[in-house]
C-alpha cells in the first residue's frame, strides 16, 4: 500500500538520505509491519521558521517521495517580526506544496497574541498569492477556546476568498471540527488518537469525512502507541492508519488509500 506522512519536521539530525532509510526501515519490522506492508511512503517536510523551511526544502531536494512547506510557527512570530526573513526565493519551487506551519499557540504563548495573529495574517495572504494551501496549527489551554475562534476569524475570510487549509494534528471539539469543515478545511490526525485519554480526538474521526481527512505524524512528536515517549518519525505513520481504521470500521489499506490521494488532492499534486 502507498501512505502519506502529510506533516512532519526534519531538523537536519541526519541527513536526508539517511533519515529516509530509517523510515523505511521501521515500516519493515513490528508493530509497524503488523498493521500492514507499505510499499512507498510519501512525506511533506514542513518549515516552522525560515532555516526549517530551508531544511524541508533540502529535505524533498534529495527525496524523490517527499514534499516541503514553508512558514513560521506561532511560537517564531515574535522572532520573526525582529529579523522578518525573505521567503520569497522558496516561490515556484517545484516540490512546494504549502504554506505552513502557521497559526495560534494559546497553550505556552512563547509569543505575544496580535503578533500571533499578524504573522498568521501575512502567510494567509502569501497562501493566497501564491496559490497553495496552508498548514495550521490551532492549540489553546484545556477547557478554553480563544485560539480556535481567534483562528476561525481569520480562516473564514482566507476560506471566502479561495483559500484551502487544513488544521493539523486537530484535538479540538466535535464542535470547532465541524466550523472548520463547513468552511471547507482538512484535518490532520496524529499518533494521539492512539493515546488513552484521547476520546476527543476518536470522536471527532465520526465527524471527519473521508475525503476530508488527511494523517501525519508531526515527528519527532507525539509518537503513537507503543512508542509513545520516544522520538517518532514517519516509520510510525502505519499505526496511526490502523487506529483510525479500527476506529472507523474499516481496513488499514483502505484508510491509507484514501488519505493518500486526499493528501495529493489537498497539496494540488498528481497522484504518483
Amino acid at each position: 500500500m502507498k501512505i502519506f506522512d502529510s506533516h512532519f519536521h526534519y531538523y537536519g539530525e541526519t541527513t536526508p538520505q539517511e533519515f529516509y532509510h530509517t523510515v523505511l526501515a521501521e515500516l519493515e519490522v513490528p508493530p509497524q509491519s503488523d498493521a500492514g506492508r507499505v510499499e512507498r511512503i510519501f512525506v511533506n517536510a514542513v518549515g516552522g521558521d525560515y532555516l526549517e523551511s530551508c531544511r524541508a526544502r533540502e529535505f524533498a531536494q534529495v527525496v524523490k517521495e517527499a514534499f516541503f512547506s514553508v512558514g513560521v510557527h506561532p511560537h517564531q512570530a515574535d522572532e520573526f517580526l525582529v529579523e522578518p526573513q525573505e521567503f520569497g526565493e522558496f516561490r515556484g519551487h517545484e516540490k512546494l506544496v504549502a504554506i505552513g506551519e502557521l497559526g495560534l499557540d494559546y497553550y505556552y504563548e512563547q509569543s505575544d497574541r496580535e503578533v500571533q495573529k499578524q504573522v498568521f495574517r501575512r502567510f494567509l495572504d502569501l497562501a493566497l498569492e501564491w496559490g497553495l494551501p496552508a498548514i495550521v496549527h490551532i492549540r489553546d489551554k484545556e477547557e478554553a477556546d480563544a485560539a480556535y475562534s481567534d483562528a476561525y476569524e481569520l480562516l473564514a475570510p482566507f476560506a471566502q476568498a479561495g483559500g484551502k487549509f487544513v488544521v493539523h494534528c486537530f484535538a479540538g471539539s466535535v464542535a470547532w471540527a465541524e466550523k472548520f469543515l463547513a468552511l471547507g478545511a482538512y484535518l490532520g490526525v496524529t499518533g494521539i488518537v492512539t493515546f488513552r485519554r484521547a476520546d476527543n480526538v476518536r470522536e471527532c474521526l465520526k465527524a471527519i469525512p473521508d475525503d476530508r481527512l488527511l494523517i501525519e505524524t508531526d515527528s519527532p512528536y507525539l509518537a503513537p502507541v507503543p512508542h509513545r515517549g520516544s522520538d517518532n518519525h514517519p516509520g510510525y505513520l502505519i499505526l496511526v492508519a490502523a487506529r483510525i481504521a479500527a476506529e472507523r470500521g474499516r481496513p488499514v489499506g483502505e484508510i491509507a488509500e484514501l488519505t493518500t490521494r486526499n493528501a495529493f488532492a489537498f497539496f494540488n499534486r498528481k497522484e504518483c
